[in-house]
């Protein structure tokens, strides 16, 4: 499957000569603009791989966009730009830019440019998820211990029972762990007394 770009560039010229680049090179262009504000509706509108820049645009400048943009968290962002100052650099990365070229640049430059913004992306996009996964781990390790104390203080049961009663009635029910203890938590859900031994 072809990657996805939208290119924002004020200057038709090099818009024209990146599509025809970006075309020749197998990417796929789904939009493309010559103003900031536009270039963020075209990335909402169509969610490509990658979201290519210009730092200086009407409407709203390039870093601008690709704050919008990178928080959006859907596209990798590349910043082209006439100008190599390094705090422009500084501030294209803080704007959540994960490459950056300068003009006049080559279809030598710019594919690898494009190919580095794509797997930075990915691999934010692995972390997010990893650490998605791990606090939602934690939080069932909260609520579960919250729960089964609950269990414990309140209807006798013993650490092992109430595990069990959490999970068989998650089970049962085919709903998660975390959400029977979210409930017992509650009070939405009601464990019975065990019988006195």
């Amino acid at each position: 499957m072809a990657v996805r770009v939208v290119i924002a560039e004020d200057e038709a010229i090099i818009r024209l000569d990146l599509r025809e680049i970006l075309e020749g090179e197998g990417y796929e262009v789904v939009g493309e603009t010559g103003r900031g504000d536009e270039a963020i509706t075209l990335v909402r509108d169509h969610r490509p791989d990658v979201a290519i820049l210009d730092i200086r645009m009407p409407g709203m400048d390039g870093l601008a966009a690709a704050r919008e943009i990178s928080a959006d968290g859907h596209s990798a962002v590349l910043i082209l730009t006439a100008f190599s100052q390094r705090n422009l650099i500084d501030e294209a990365r803080d704007a959540g830019a994960l490459a950056y070229l300068v003009k006049p640049f080559t279809q030598t430059e710019l594919v690898p440019a494009i190919e580095v913004a794509l797997g930075r992306f990915k691999e934010m996009q692995a972390i997010k998820a990893t650490n998605a996964s791990l606090e939602e781990q934690l939080d069932t390790r909260r609520k579960l211990d919250r729960a089964k104390g609950l269990l414990m203080d309140d209807l006798g049961y013993k650490e092992g029972q109430a595990f069990e009663y959490i999970r068989d009635t998650a089970m049962r029910t085919r709903r998660k762990i975390r959400d029977i203890a979210q409930d017992l938590i509650d009070g939405t859900l009601q464990a019975p007394e065990l019988p006195k031994s």
